[in-house]
């Protein structure tokens, strides 16, 4: 679980958060959504802490990781995977190497034990036969089972999402959107998500945050979307005129 407790941010004289407070609960997918400029993104990079909060907390458990020591930072960060948005692959290496890059940056672990769980995180994402291949080689999809693979390498008790289905096909998303389900489920992982992709809040949103100039408008599940009369939520979610209709023939 993580939590974030009465978070404020800004940059300058610029406020970006006011006073938000979640929690992310362990083996569902939280997802954070919002239109571009409400505070997602901010609010990711505090949560696994690239960004210092201006005031609040955010824990990891019973931990408070903001008042955390450099060691003990880095202790927490062995137990996150980042999936970024758009996938940070390293071009100069192969597959095997991009997955295996963690371990070989945090672990002893021998050769044998590192090549094993590569081929293991890859089976999990349905992916043979890509070992000595580079990023170049692969789909945008291929790419995304990639960064996945790498993600859960270290067997992570937190992930997170930036984006996971950005240039991708809807196909293609609603695949990578239910693999990140299903592991999350597996392994009990507090999954966090920041998307705008309705079809990922509609399909796997566990537990819905959605944010509107920097305060918390709104927060529910999938199934709560749709009959809720938070107008801050309605203008968010049927933004096109194509949704519009469908609500319209649904109401």
């Amino acid at each position: 679980m993580i939590r974030a407790e009465n978070i404020f941010k800004s940059f300058g004289t610029q406020n970006i958060l006011e006073d938000i407070s979640l929690t992310f609960k362990a083996g569902q997918t939280n997802l954070i959504i919002g239109r571009s400029g409400a505070g997602k993104t901010v609010l990711l990079k505090i949560l696994v802490g690239l960004y210092p909060p201006t005031k609040g907390k955010v824990w990891y458990n019973d931990v408070d990781f903001t008042s955390l020591d450099k060691k003990s930072i880095r202790d927490i960060r062995m137990q996150v995977g980042m999936l970024f948005q758009g996938t940070a692959l390293f071009d100069s290496m192969t597959v095997e190497e991009n997955i295996r890059f963690p371990m070989d940056m945090f672990t002893n672990q021998t050769a044998k034990e590192k090549i094993d769980r590569v081929n293991f995180c890859l089976e999990r994402v349905d992916l043979t036969g890509v070992l000595d291949k580079y990023p170049s080689q692969l789909s945008g999809g291929m790419q995304k089972r990639v960064g996945i693979a790498r993600a859960i390498v270290l067997k992570p008790k937190y992930l997170f999402c930036d984006e996971p289905n950005s240039g991708l096909d809807p196909k293609t998303s609603m695949v990578i959107d239910q693999l990140i389900h299903e592991i999350t489920i597996e392994n009990n992982i507090t999954t966090i998500i920041n998307t705008h992709d309705m079809n990922s809040v509609m399909e796997i949103g566990d537990n819905i945050a959605l944010l509107h100039n920097g305060q918390l408008a709104w927060e529910g599940s999938n199934d709560q979307v749709l009959t809720s009369n938070n107008k801050v939520l309605q203008d968010f979610v049927f933004a096109s005129p194509f949704l519009q209709k469908v609500r319209d023939l649904h109401a």
